[in-house]
């Protein structure tokens, strides 16, 4: 019996497969695809993010859960790697408005490709000693007295796995979730993304708050284009929104993707053989939408804290994740809540925070650090 199913092969779900099985847990993850397909998710990171990437993976043009076939490529940093960013233009308006910088010096944040990262921390679960295939779609998940039981299809037809216990790393719409009877997160928006192939090496994001509740965006990409996006609330008009984003840039948009957002955890995010990471968990910043860093974080609480053998340790990490994320995410609350402030007071605090600055993209907190302080002192 395996210890850990992980259902999803996604940043949280791989970060938490590497982490287990680096504390020597069996681990087996199944993803629906192909690893890092299809593309539903920003390409722009904090810098944070390397940490958790590794100087060198066993990268595979096959299946990740193939090690013959996989070889070996070193410097996935630079090859994942696509533009430096070091701060962001705030527009009430179009693409032609008055802008209000935040910036550094040096670079605050990176675009990467993301279809990579995704294949990178997979193929570093799987050196790690996890059993990463891909190719298997969830169908069941049963959870019993001593073991949970997990059904998926894939090329060799309809396979069950026993496990102590299962982890729903596989998104918004997790099975998982709905299989183990756990709650959803507390909102959902829907995400529409595109691709303009000009390179563009300049060094700001573009950041709109035109979209109620929430903003669009225009990231430069380096040699693989600039990414634009917006996110909207059910029943909005994404697609003819992010129409009039580009048509204002003058973009020629070569594909598209589109995708859902959760935003705010549920009360609860474990089972009795079962815990959810990542946006299954709805374990996002609310002011951005964006999981990644958050995932993984409460991914190696997860690793740290869960006993397979012990299924009272899940409490463990219910606890440890919400005690390092949870004034990340009120903050975060606060933030995007000043997305929806009439416009006078949105342009008075703009003016008045625009400018150099000491924050960390993921951490809220940092508006009260000591280096926020210094920068807002140094004007």
């Amino acid at each position: 019996m395996r210890d850990f199913v992980v259902v999803g092969a996604g940043p949280a779900g791989a970060r938490f497969a590497r982490s287990a099985a680096e504390r020597g847990r069996d681990v087996l993850v199944l993803e629906q695809g192909e690893v890092g397909k299809p593309l539903a998710c920003s390409g722009h990171v904090s810098l944070d993010v390397w940490e958790y990437v590794p100087d060198s993976v066993h990268a595979s043009d096959a299946s990740v859960g193939s090690p013959d076939e996989r070889s070996e490529s070193d410097g996935a940093r630079n090859e994942l790697f696509q533009n430096a960013i070091r701060g962001a233009r705030f527009h009430l308006g179009g693409a032609d408005s008055r802008a209000y910088p935040f910036y550094r010096d040096a670079p605050i944040s990176n675009a990467v490709d993301r279809v990579g990262l995704d294949r990178t921390l997979a193929a570093a679960a799987a050196d790690a000693g996890a059993d990463v295939r891909d190719g298997h779609t969830v169908t069941g998940v049963e959870e019993h007295r001593k073991s949970v039981t997990v059904t998926a299809r894939g090329a060799d037809g309809v396979e069950t796995f026993d496990a102590r216990l299962v982890v729903g790393a596989d998104g918004p719409n997790s099975r998982v979730r709905s299989a183990c009877d756990l709650p959803e997160p507390a909102e959902y928006l829907h995400g529409v993304l595109g691709f303009d192939p000009e390179p563009d090496a300049t060094d700001f994001v573009d950041v709109h708050l035109t979209v109620p509740g929430f903003f669009a965006w225009r990231i430069p990409r380096g040699d693989a284009g600039v990414e634009y996006g917006l996110a909207v609330s059910p029943g909005d008009d994404p697609n003819g929104r992010f129409d009039d984003l580009v048509t204002e840039y003058g973009a020629d948009i070569d594909r598209r993707c589109s995708g859902v957002i959760p935003v705010g955890p549920p009360e609860r995010v474990i089972g009795k053989r079962s815990l959810l990471v990542g946006d299954a968990a709805g374990q996002t910043k609310p002011f951005t939408g964006g999981g990644i860093l958050y995932g993984m974080r409460a991914a190696d609480h997860a690793a740290r804290t869960v006993d397979p053998a012990r299924p009272e340790t899940l409490g463990d990490y219910e606890t440890a994740w919400r005690d390092d994320l949870r004034w990340e995410i009120r903050l975060g609350h606060l933030v995007r809540a000043g997305y929806s402030l009439p416009e006078p007071l949105q342009r008075l605090g703009l003016r008045a925070f625009s400018g150099e600055i000491g924050v960390h993209m993921d951490e809220p907190t940092s508006l009260f650090s000591r280096e926020q302080l210094r920068a807002m002192l140094a004007r």
